[in-house]
């Protein structure tokens, strides 16, 4: 049997959408991705943005980390891709606030990968500003800094803004769980569409659907 039939047959039988190459998954609406009732305001003139929103404790993020990484260095130049950390449960509230002062740093990439694995691997919390400093120090964070930023982001100081306009910014998405990528203010998708895909799939197929909503912005 061929690769290609083999996969068709294989998508079929799990009620997926075709997982054959050569370009034959074509995302369907309301399937694959949604369209939003009212689209949002694009952020940067001329830019179509994605946006992933996540959270640093949820295994399906980092399952999407390394794929979305890749991913995000293919995009074209008309393309704009950023990541924000939204609260979910639990300590999620301080690990957005450890997002933002990262950022603010401009240490937040450095550091992701072993928030992740202190989280996922390590079984560490860091819910607190203390345990974040003892994980990070040692990788060259300046403990002084971070604790002058850390205040500055107090949800009744200015810089909180921009932590508020993250929540709202979900919620115009119409986010209700992640990994969710919003796409241009028209559109979202998520692994989460494709669960029944077999392992490694999801992610493949969610990023698969950004770049069709991308290449056909607006008419889909």
């Amino acid at each position: 049997m061929k690769r290609r039939d083999g996969l068709t047959l294989l998508a079929a039988s799990l009620g997926l959408p075709a997982l054959a190459q050569e370009g034959a998954f074509r995302p369907q609406a309301g399937r694959d991705y949604q369209r939003l009732h009212q689209p949002l305001a694009r952020p940067v003139q001329g830019k179509l943005e994605v946006v992933e929103f996540f959270w640093y404790g949820c295994p399906h993020c980092l399952a999407l980390e390394g794929a979305i990484q890749a991913w995000a260095k293919t995009l074209p130049a008309h393309v704009s891709f950023r990541q924000v950390a939204v609260p979910i449960r639990g300590h999620s509230v301080a690990h957005q606030r450890l997002f933002f002062v990262l950022q603010a740093l401009g240490v937040e990439a450095q550091f992701r990968p072993a928030i992740f694995k202190a989280l996922h691997a390590q079984g560490l919390a860091l819910g607190k500003p203390a345990e974040m400093i003892q994980l990070l120090q040692p990788l060259g964070l300046d403990p002084v800094q971070f604790e002058r930023t850390w205040a500055a982001f107090d949800p009744k100081s200015f810089s909180a803004a921009q932590i508020r306009a993250a929540d709202q910014l979900a919620d115009a998405y119409g986010m209700d769980a992640v990994p969710l990528l919003g796409v241009g203010g028209l559109y979202t998708t998520a692994p989460s569409r494709f669960e029944r895909a077999p392992a490694g799939e999801a992610n493949r197929l969610a990023l698969q659907t950004v770049d069709f909503l991308i290449q056909n912005f607006g008419k889909a």
